[in-house]
């Protein structure tokens, strides 16, 4: 393993990036997937943490022209399941939390809500899509009664008591007590399908079909979220008929899911086997296709759709290679370190402390954990019935609580929709919901992270068949054939 060390130098008002190796550093480059996207975007990242801005308009990001130097280094702690998720969620959240808030910094850099907004929701198809193919088809079969009990039961309740107690303790309204719900309601798949990844890479529940039930009970969970957020959204600020409002969640289920069919089918046969570099055109397809369907649900008016769509392309894509899409699972994978620094540092930069309200702060931690506390206990109630273990059943309501990725992508939707009305009281509702959002990502990220890491290996099981779980051993011509 290494140890990485990056710099952002930026001089004379342009970014130039470097990277310096730390003492007994060995470095690892997947150069052609990286250099790949650097063309198309501009954005240069390796394992961990780097960023070059070169096609990226001036507007997007205004730099200093003083040097400025910000490094980050990762330094991996060994095999310890915990470690590197933890340690780049928590560090990425810093990061950009420095970058909004530290008056040097701060004074230098200016982050576009556009291009901020389009970058976290092609971070969100990477990892839906990582996670339809991370599904285990034999697993899901087995556990699909479970599956939607814990993708809707817990999602629903949480939603109803942050609404409730939200309207009593921060004066909300209740459709924006609802909408407060629905934003805090949603697992985030950026905390919970890595850590489930890695777990299941080691075998830990991989026979109990732990992994593969709490990465698509996620994935529709968030759907039900996004879905309920838009309905009550939509009636905040009077865009439609209630009944289209409410009609509309039925329509973005149905429709994410026959275009899912539809394209996951598709790439099943193109293109053919016989191709040159099947891995690399598979793995594009997979990702191009996630990132129009999360963008072009949003462009139709139905958001919720695509990351359903995603996640049910994915799948059914994986679901037709057979064993040949780990190879497209490790392409996936590298994408993800790309864009996942990317998330978690603009997550961060939402944080502005100066306008955060004390009480507004000290009454949305309470709302919060009392709906998180609701949220676990009715996850447990879900899964008695399931033929699980009394261990498992606590881990599957631990790892139910990380919340980043929808709260990050929605949180702040509400506000950009009341400054475009010019309302003032919408826009105090707003930034009420974005401030919670925010406190659910500082609060429940890393303390999630941290649980599923130490819960795993403590409460879960390894596979009785040493064979089960084992990491496959990929190389370079793999990728290439």
């Amino acid at each position: 393993y290494c140890m990485n060390s990056w710099c952002f130098d930026f001089e004379n008002g342009n970014p130039n990036l470097c990277y310096r190796y730390a003492p007994n550093t060995i470095k690892i480059s997947n150069s052609l997937f990286a250099n790949n996207f650097n063309r198309l975007a501009g954005i240069n990242f390796d394992k961990t943490v780097g960023l070059s801005v070169s096609r990226v308009p001036n507007k997007a990001l205004s730099l200093p022209k003083s040097n400025t130097c910000i490094c980050v280094r990762d330094r991996p702690t060994g095999s310890f399941v915990l470690s590197r998720t933890l340690r780049c969620v928590a560090g990425m959240l810093l990061m950009g939390f420095m970058l909004r808030n530290i008056p040097v910094i701060k004074e230098g850099v200016y982050i576009d809500f556009k291009w901020s907004a389009s970058l976290r929701n092609i971070a969100l198809a990477v990892i839906l899509a990582r996670a339809g193919l991370g599904l285990d088809p034999t697993a899901l079969r087995k556990l699909k009664s479970v599956c939607l009990r814990v993708a809707s039961g817990p999602c629903i309740l949480e939603a109803c008591t942050t609404a409730v107690i939200s309207h009593f303790l921060m004066d909300l309204p209740w459709v924006w007590g609802f909408i407060l719900g629905f934003v805090l309601s949603a697992v985030s798949p950026a905390v919970v399908v890595p850590s489930m990844l890695l777990l299941q890479k080691d075998g830990y529940g991989v026979e109990q079909g732990i992994p593969t039930l709490l990465m698509a009970a996620g994935s529709f969970d968030d759907v039900l979220a996004i879905t309920g957020f838009t309905t009550c959204l939509g009636m905040a600020f009077a865009t439609g008929s209630t009944w289209f409002n409410l009609l509309r969640g039925v329509l973005e289920v149905a429709g994410g899911t026959v275009l899912g069919l539809v394209l996951g089918f598709l790439i099943q046969y193109f293109p053919s086997v016989d191709q040159k570099h099947l891995v690399i055109k598979r793995s594009f397809l997979v990702l191009g296709l996630s990132v129009f369907a999360v963008f072009g649900s949003g462009v139709a008016g139905f958001p919720g759709s695509g990351g359903l769509c995603t996640l049910v392309l994915a799948f059914l894509a994986g679901l037709g290679w057979g064993s040949e899409k780990a190879h497209v699972e490790e392409v996936v994978g590298w994408a993800w370190d790309i864009f996942q620094p990317l998330l978690f540092g603009l997550i961060g930069a939402e944080i502005r402390v100066l306008e955060l309200d004390g009480l507004t702060v000290g009454l949305g931690i309470a709302t919060l954990l009392i709906a998180l506390l609701v949220r676990i206990l009715f996850t447990f109630v879900c899964v008695l019935c399931a033929g699980f273990n009394m261990r498992e059943k606590v881990f599957i309501s631990l790892a139910w609580m990380p919340k980043a990725t929808v709260q990050a992508a929605i949180g702040s939707t509400a506000l950009d929709m009341a400054r475009t009305k010019g309302d003032v009281q919408l826009q105090k509702y707003s930034m009420d919901v974005l401030t919670v959002a925010v406190l659910a990502i500082l609060i429940t990220a890393p303390i999630g992270a941290l649980l599923i890491g130490l819960a795993g290996p403590l409460l879960l099981q390894k596979p009785k068949n040493s064979a089960c779980g084992e990491q496959l051993k990929l190389n370079l011509s793999a990728f290439l054939s």
